[in-house]
């Protein structure tokens, strides 16, 4: 039990303090450019006041939560995450229009021997179209499970849920 108590610790701290590694930025920046279909485009980040970002539950930070500009174009938005799988964690993207839905979500990293399988396209469409007015996205009820990847498919529907919960705050603070 201790044991546990320690790792999920290390876990809550880890996600917390989360800052994107330029590896996984540059996987996102290859995805937002292949979605977009733009060669250039700018990323402005949001910036969550400590006040306001104690309210929600996904961790943003300086450099994970932004607006995607072609030119003085607003393209959408985007948010890079970090959910625990099994023993490690896995890095992801999810890329919303300017209403805030999701548009497009994608595992970019994924670090565990089994459980890969959430970052197939087909999984990860079901969480497009959703928005911070869609009820909480239940496993099984609303996403599929995956066999062998339980855990990894819990954690990324919580993940998106905690995004999803997180966007409505902002806009309720006037915060985007």
């Amino acid at each position: 039990m201790l044991k546990q108590l320690i790792i999920l610790s290390f876990f809550s701290l880890l996600l917390t303090s989360f800052l994107v590694p330029e590896k996984v930025e540059k996987k996102a920046n290859k995805e937002i450019e292949k979605f977009f279909e733009v060669e250039e485009f700018s990323k402005e980040y949001i910036s969550i006041s400590d006040q306001v970002s104690e309210k929600i539950p996904a961790s943003f930070s300086e450099n994970n939560f932004f607006r995607i500009k072609k030119g003085t174009t607003l393209l959408g938005y985007g948010y890079i995450g970090n959910a625990p799988s099994k023993t490690a964690t896995f890095d992801y993207l999810v890329l919303f229009d300017q209403d805030f839905i999701i548009t497009k979500s994608k595992v970019l990293i994924y670090r565990e021997e089994y459980g890969g399988e959430i970052g197939s396209k087909r999984w990860l469409e079901q969480f497009e179209g959703s928005s911070s007015k869609t009820p909480e996205l239940e496993l099984v009820k609303d996403i599929i499970p995956i066999s062998g990847a339980t855990i990894s498919a819990q954690s990324m529907t919580k993940a998106i849920n905690q995004l999803l919960e997180s966007i409505k705050i902002l806009k309720q603070e006037n915060h985007i």
